[in-house]
């Protein structure tokens, strides 16, 4: 079982990650919705595709940008759709 945590809260938990240059993507469905706010942010990469952005709220306090996903990711990268990922501080064991 991975579990993704940050500021002591479990915000995803899952036994079905799929592992991308050493990041856990986990089915949206095991990420805790109630602490993901949408994000205006974006980035690119050149395999993956237009990565989207969440901020993660947990009791009061915000990581910016801090998950993020592929809506529509290239072909190369199918495997990720409906995922999420985590950096800037969450911990994912």
């Amino acid at each position: 079982m991975t579990t993704a945590t940050w500021n002591g809260v479990v915000i995803a938990t899952s036994d079905d990650t799929v592992v991308v240059e050493g990041n856990h993507y986990f089915p949206r469905e095991a990420v805790d919705a109630a602490v993901l706010t949408p994000s205006t942010t974006t980035s690119t990469c050149p395999w993956k595709g237009v990565a989207s952005y969440h901020s993660i709220v947990v009791d009061g306090k915000e990581n910016r940008d801090a998950a993020w996903f592929y809506p529509e990711p290239k072909s190369a990268a199918a495997e990720i759709r409906d995922r999420i990922a985590f950096w800037k501080g969450v911990e994912v064991r």
